[in-house]
């Protein structure tokens, strides 16, 4: 057996043992797949997928495919796990015993591929026709070999007695190795060397069904039923049986042991599963570290737990030591394997992953280049692993702002996923989600819905609502939602998610802090900034608990909770979280890596809202520089940086260094995602607004006219387009028009998220300007006095917003020659932007000029006279 499954690695392996009942059949399949995952040579190909199909009958033959197919949540049919069976790209075994009726055609229950490994136990001979040239008839034991195996069961020293009185015993058993194990277990048990034979005459049926106290079998179904477990999510369940298993395997077979270490190892992976990364890392550790010792660092088991524990690292964020190890296993197995073995190439699409994770995309891509070139000739362009490489590569594709390759080759795979393997199939959804992604990176939020809507459906007809795979499908599409404004819609699916993550997984669980993360985002786009602020701390609380304050996860939850702070005018706070996350980034990533430009960028956001516009400047161009080498000039995300640097370029007043950035950003958009795309249409309307502070009014009208023609009334930059033409027509003198459109942004504003949201209540300050520009005095006052007030509750009365409210309504009160009031307001601004932003920002000095005017006429020119001496 040894020999032939050696030979043609990769290819489909057919071996038949038969013979009569008891004569250790089952016995010896079970031997071989125990030797094969432990000691095997470094040529031999690993089976770590393998299941014990009962094939007494065919009811117990189907019932075993279903199961399969339900344990891996992937049908609940025969044909489902025939489908699965095909399309893994791990080896697999499968282990028909007792085939023994003639009225079976086994070769049904065969996955229809070329690939796989199949042993077949029969006492018909007749099924040696399906391994003509490997089977092989396993007959009576010769009479040495039968005696020296009873003493060694019985637990008997060999002596001229005892071997006499075991020949006995083995003669009436003829030898057949079953019987004689069941024999030896008794007489262990009871001690009755002597009188078995006297015993088992009298008691013939019991004792044929004695059994040995430690059976293999037993251990062997028993991490069945662990796996089934495991692959059903359930893997508290799977956690508990495994950990009894490792107790049992140190105690009987020691520490080192390598059954015990394999215990070690599937405990381990469940470790995973449940977020408990710093156990499982232990574990893997010293897993590695004995079979480095005792079956040497070359052997495909020890490469094999190098592997996992690189996985470990990566979930760690531990990168580097991931990339470390798993380079390590991709040389050996080429030295080993040689480059075109499959273990080889599935090391090196692991160590793309990492170098996905890492930021370094282009190596990424590289390397799962190469495995698609190498799987597609020997495997075929419609085989299920070139099909996993083609979509891996589409995601690289994503991330290197190859969108239209990404969009093209995800579509590719879709289509031959639901030709070979039909539209329900997993891996067909896995393809149809990730296409949907590229779809939303292109800006087409509506194909995207649609097809994360028919992932979500046909995940829950055949995985079940509470799947961890139907719960990332509602994510995604609550996402889409988000993308389309449609708040309301997102709001339930995040919920829904959320609940079930804590029923299913646990409240501490890294999927349940998704989505809890995820929900705090939906709140903060409603404007419910305490509710997001309140997740955004537990989840960071926890995140440092569990990963430790340095994991990447923890850093994430950090940025998130600063956004949030940024919201609710808290930037001293942000920019304190900013910087402690952009230092750890530097530490743990390098000052290149997509992580911490992000965070640079967002601290450089930080600093323009505290006025800190220098400082904002010097890490913009420092990181668009960065984005520059590492993603290419008009990468998505590079122009995003270079937008944002125009920003800070405009609150500098330096609009003519904003104008070529913007207008550079707006072509690239143009030629990369199309006219249309609600990113290219974003910078169009950023474009206008730089024309408008430039005095060029027409051109800006013109651009903000075409933008609000191609988004439709519907999508969620319509709104802010429309706002960016009113100012246009304010800043033209165009009050009535500006006074229309404001008005119909109010209201849709208002219908959209509410009449206390953030968006509304801006929309309700630009008409009121607008209102006092037309002399609509007594109109105004009430809307400015309502945008206060609601600030003030929901944001709290130190906010930024609520101070710009405040300073609008005073210059009202002044319109409306109410000093008094105006001047209380204004003194009451101009304490606590001094606080907040310094003496020094615009802001402040802003306020300053406007107190300085109402003093005058209030008569106070001492008072005025002085703040004329802090504004000098």
């Amino acid at each position: 057996m040894d020999e032939y499954f050696s030979r043609d690695i990769g290819e489909r392996h057919i071996y038949v043992l038969h013979g009569l009942g008891g004569s250790g059949k089952t016995q010896i399949a079970l031997k071989f797949l125990a030797v094969t995952n432990k000691y095997s040579a470094p040529r031999y190909p690993l089976f770590p997928i393998y299941f014990f199909i009962n094939a007494i009958s065919l009811q117990t033959l189907t019932t075993a495919f279903k199961n399969i197919a339900i344990a891996h949540k992937i049908g609940n049919s025969l044909q489902d796990a025939l489908l699965w069976l095909t399309a893994q790209i791990e080896e697999w075994i499968l282990f028909f015993d007792n085939a023994d009726d003639t009225n079976i055609n086994l070769f049904d229950f065969f996955p229809k591929c070329t690939h796989g490994n199949i042993i077949i136990t029969s006492r018909n001979p007749q099924l040696a026709a399906h391994g003509p040239a490997s089977h092989s008839k396993v007959g009576d034991m010769d009479e040495t070999n039968a005696i020296d195996l009873l003493l060694v069961r019985a637990a008997k020293e060999k002596t001229v007695e005892t071997a006499g009185k075991a020949s006995e015993i083995i003669k009436e058993l003829s030898c057949l190795p079953l019987a004689i194990v069941q024999a030896g277990a008794y007489i262990s048990k009871f001690n009755c060397l002597h009188r078995y034979l006297s015993i088992y005459q009298q008691n013939h049926a019991r004792l044929l069904q004695e059994h040995p106290g430690q059976s293999h079998d037993d251990y062997e179904w028993t991490n069945q039923y662990a796996q089934i477990y495991f692959d059903s999510g359930r893997f508290q369940e799977a956690e508990h049986i495994r950990s009894i298993q490792l107790e049992q395997k140190r105690q009987l077979l020691g520490a080192d042991h390598q059954d015990t270490l394999h215990a070690m190892t599937n405990l381990a992976r469940t470790y995973c599963q449940l977020g408990r990364h710093q156990e499982a890392e232990s574990l893997e550790g010293i897993v590695l570290e004995k079979r480095k010792t005792v079956i040497g660092a070359d052997h495909p088991l020890t490469l094999h737990a190098m592997a996992n524990l690189a996985s470990t690292y990566s979930k760690l964020g531990r990168y580097q030591e991931a990339e470390s190890l798993e380079s390590i296993v991709l040389e050996k197995r080429k030295t080993v394997l040689g480059v075109d073995h499959p273990a080889t190439l599935l090391a090196m699409g692991n160590l793309a992953a990492t170098y996905y994770e890492i930021g370094r995309y282009q190596e990424a891509e590289s390397l799962v280049s190469i495995v698609l070139e190498k799987r597609k000739p020997v495997l075929g362009g419609d085989h299920p692993f070139t099909l996993l490489s083609m979509a891996n590569l589409a995601g690289i594709y994503s991330k290197l702002g190859k969108y239209e390759e990404a969009m093209l080759l995800g579509t590719t795979v879709l289509e031959k996923q639901k030709t070979i393997f039909g539209g329900d199939h997993p891996n067909t959804l896995r393809v149809m989600a990730n296409l949907a992604h590229t779809y939303s990176e292109l800006g087409r939020y509506q194909e995207a819905e649609s097809l994360e809507s028919i992932v979500l459906e046909k995940r829950k007809t055949v995985l079940g609502g509470d799947h961890p795979l139907t719960l990332l499908a509602m994510g995604n599409l609550a996402s889409t939602y988000s993308k389309l404004g449609r708040y309301q819609e997102a709001e339930p699916l995040e919920s829904t998610v959320l609940e079930m993550q804590k029923k299913v997984l646990g409240a501490d669980h890294p999927g349940t802090l998704l989505a809890m993360g995820n929900m705090a985002g939906i709140y903060s786009k409603l404007g419910r900034y305490q509710q997001a602020e309140s997740l955004e701390h537990i989840v960071m609380e926890k995140r440092r608990k569990i990963l430790g304050a340095d994991h990447p996860d923890t850093l994430l939850a950090m940025k998130n909770l600063a956004a949030t702070y940024s919201e609710l005018g808290r930037y001293q706070e942000t920019e304190s979280l900013e910087s402690i996350v952009l230092e750890k980034q530097k530490t743990l990533f390098g000052a290149g890596h997509p992580a911490t430009l992000l965070t640079t960028g967002n601290l450089a956001l930080t600093y323009c809202t505290l006025g800190k516009y220098q400082e904002a400047e010097l890490l913009q161009v420092t990181a668009l520089e960065k984005w520059k080498t590492l993603l290419g000039p008009d990468h998505l995300v590079t122009l995003v940086a270079m937008a944002n640097l125009a920003v800070t370029y405009r609150e500098l007043g330096k609009y003519q260094e904003a104008e070529p950035l913007e207008f550079t950003v707006l072509e690239i958009r143009r030629k990369v995602l199309g006219a249309d795309h609600p990113g290219t249409l974003l910078a169009m309307a950023n474009v206008a607004g730089t024309y408008s502070k430039l005095g060029r009014y027409q051109e800006a009208e013109s651009l903000n006219s075409i933008v609000l023609e191609k988004l439709g009334s519907d999508h969620p930059l319509t709104l802010l387009a429309m706002g960016s033409l009113a100012s246009t027509y304010s800043e033209l003198g165009r009050y009535q028009e500006a006074e229309s459109l404001e008005s119909i942004v109010l209201e849709k504003q208002k219908t959209l998220f509410g009449a206390s949201h953030p968006v509304t209540l801006l929309a309700m300050g630009n008409l009121a300007a607008t209102y006092c520009e037309l002399g609509k005095y007594q109109e105004a006052e009430p809307l400015q006095g309502i945008v206060l007030e609601k600030r003030k509750l929901l944001l709290g009365a130190d906010h930024p917003d609520t101070l710009h409210a405040m300073a609008n309504l005073a210059v009202m009160y002044s319109k409306l020659e109410r000093y008094q009031e105006a001047e209380l307001l204004e003194a009451t601004v101009l304490e606590k932007r001094k606080t907040i932003l310094g003496a020094d920002h615009q802001d402040t000095l802003h306020v300053m000029t406007n107190l300085m005017a109402t003093y005058h006429k209030l008569g106070k020119y001492q008072e005025a006279k002085e703040l004329q001496a802090q504004y000098e």
